[in-house]
């Protein structure tokens, strides 16, 4: 019989401590190692070294790679086991950042500098029931135990397939999970694969402060970031009604849009955050005198139900009632003044505004300046995207004053399986087998709220409201894309059931250990085997 390498808590725990010590920041040459060091751990179990050809790394992109690992047995179902292996930054550690990707060392150095966490975090460390350190809970854990489990399934034989897959690049644009999408297609074609379940692993995240409950998800919330380019007209400062400012015509719509309860959504008693302003800047390179004509802001929103197509028709309306406001108030200070104005603030989108320049200096033209604001290495795919609707906008300067409505990357399509019977077999399984095994008190949540790469399968939209995301987003088709067609062939329904933790992307980020290495994998793994039955392959795993 071979011997498990991750079979008892104190191996995964190990395991999991040499997965943090994996530098793996997203955007950094750690990522791109990441996913091959993963393999040469896989590799070392019997079933891929006589199944080599199970195991394999796929190009994301800018050099990342994504790796899978399937288990193959006699029967075509087969359950997704998702994770995803880049992490944020750990400048918030300080002096104690080279420790960040030490769990243990971490966790001893800290309880000699007690007095600086925050009350909740000096009460777990003092407990000794958590692990401290970047990516212990979000999200290696998670990958960690799919590789127990896949372990488990290549050594006891289990009657299922199981497919393992982590990605790079979740915690910024999804790059890896987008470019999973075609490859998880694929593979079902060549192994003759049915796909049941996409089981995630991300961390269970408190609902609120002093929450001790464990929570299983299925679904997972969507973002969304409707997004405005400020065009006004410009002046010296000397003469200022001479032209109109960005920062004041950006003023109303920010006001606005900021807790703005029409793009709240409440789906089967959840809510979603109210919107924010995630960015809002001048779009000039260096100081002047000149008023500053174009600025743009970056706005936040979540969704449940709603897709691309009716978050902005809400934005249009919004911004249409800004605009107003504006020009209302503009004129009064002109009329005050007796100044002419120069013009009222429109509304348009951006695929209004590409159409505009077509039309006036042809295609041929709007490409080169896309392509040009694509060569720029620094920019990211928000910067790009701001600037493309902006050098637009310079050579159509006659629909100027205007707010250009545009959807930065990136976006996440919020998915749910609630009203799914295997789900909710599943849910009521983990519910009844976490009060039996462990007196531990499990809830369903309908949405994940910290946002993962489950967006990416299982994609339904009855009509073509992703259509809008596609014709307002100036990157769509060059740097950033969404395979949304594939993405309805993915049709199993989601789940994600993780380890407990706290304090995500933060200095305190930390793992529960008992959850972490005994209470969820063996979850995970009896609802994997409830599964395994109710497709009536074989009476007993």
């Amino acid at each position: 019989m071979e011997k498990l390498r991750w079979g008892t808590p104190d191996k995964l725990r190990r395991l999991l401590c040499e997965l943090v010590s994996w530098r793996s920041m997203t955007l950094t040459e750690g990522e791109r190692e990441f996913p091959g060091k993963v393999q040469a751990k896989l590799q070392e179990l019997q079933y891929f070294q006589e199944n080599p050809g199970h195991l394999g790394l796929h190009e994301a992109d800018l050099g990342r790679r994504f790796l899978t690992g399937l288990y193959k047995c006699d029967a075509e179902e087969t359950i997704v086991l998702l994770s995803h292996f880049d992490t944020v930054n750990t400048e918030e550690y300080g002096d104690l950042e080279e420790y960040a990707y030490q769990p243990e060392e971490l966790t001893k150095l800290l309880l000699n500098r007690i007095d600086e966490l925050h009350g909740d975090a000096q009460r777990d460390l003092a407990s000794g029931e958590y692990l401290f350190g970047r990516g212990t809970m979000d999200m290696k854990m998670g990958l960690a135990m799919h590789m127990g489990l896949l372990e488990k399934a290549t050594v006891d034989k289990w009657p299922i397939n199981l497919l393992l897959l982590t990605v790079p690049d979740e915690e910024v644009n999804s790059s890896g999970m987008r470019a999973a999408v075609t490859k998880l297609l694929e593979l079902k074609d060549k192994h003759n694969l049915t796909y049941k379940l996409f089981l995630n692993g991300e961390p269970v995240f408190t609902q609120e402060p002093g929450d001790r409950s464990f929570y299983v998800y299925s679904g997972s919330i969507g973002k969304i970031m409707p997004s405005a380019l400020f065009y006004g007209k410009e002046t010296h400062v000397g003469e200022p009604l001479s032209g109109i400012t960005a920062p004041y015509i950006a003023s109303f719509l920010t006001q606005r849009m900021e807790w703005n309860l029409s793009l709240q959504e409440k789906v089967n008693g959840e809510t979603t955050p109210l919107p924010v302003t995630l960015q809002q800047k001048d779009l000039r390179l260096e100081y002047s005198v000149q008023t500053p004509y174009r600025s743009a802001a970056l706005y936040n929103v979540f969704l449940m139900k709603r897709n691309a197509e009716e978050i902005m028709e809400i934005f249009e309306k919004v911004a249409i009632d800004a605009a107003g406001s504006c020009n209302k108030a503009y004129k009064e200070v002109c009329l005050n003044q007796s100044v002419e104005p120069v013009g009222e603030v429109r509304v348009l989108r951006y695929e209004d505004l590409q159409t505009h320049a077509i039309r006036k200096f042809g295609v041929p033209f709007v490409e080169e300046i896309k392509a040009e604001v694509q060569a720029k290495p620094n920019w990211d795919d928000r910067e790009k995207s701001l600037r493309i609707a902006d050098s637009l906008m310079i050579e159509c300067q006659e629909l100027a004053p205007a707010i250009v409505l545009i959807y930065a990357p990136p976006y996440y399509p919020a998915v749910n399986s609630s009203d799914d019977d295997l789900v909710k077999r599943c849910v009521q399984y983990v519910k009844e087998k976490g009060q039996e095994k462990f007196n531990l008190p499990v809830k369903q949540v309908h949405y994940f709220n910290g946002i993962s790469d489950l967006s990416y399968v299982n994609y339904q939209d009855e009509g073509e409201g992703w259509t809008a995301f596609k014709a307002n987003t100036p990157v769509w088709g060059s740097s950033y894309s969404i395979p949304f067609d594939a993405m309805t062939h993915l049709n199993a329904p989601v789940l994600n059931v993780g380890p407990f933790g706290k304090d995500a992307h933060k200095r305190t980020e930390r793992l529960h250990i008992k959850s972490a290495f005994e209470e969820v994998p063996t979850l995970v793994e009896e609802m994997i085997k409830m599964v395994t039955k109710s497709t009536n392959l074989r009476p007993q795993l």
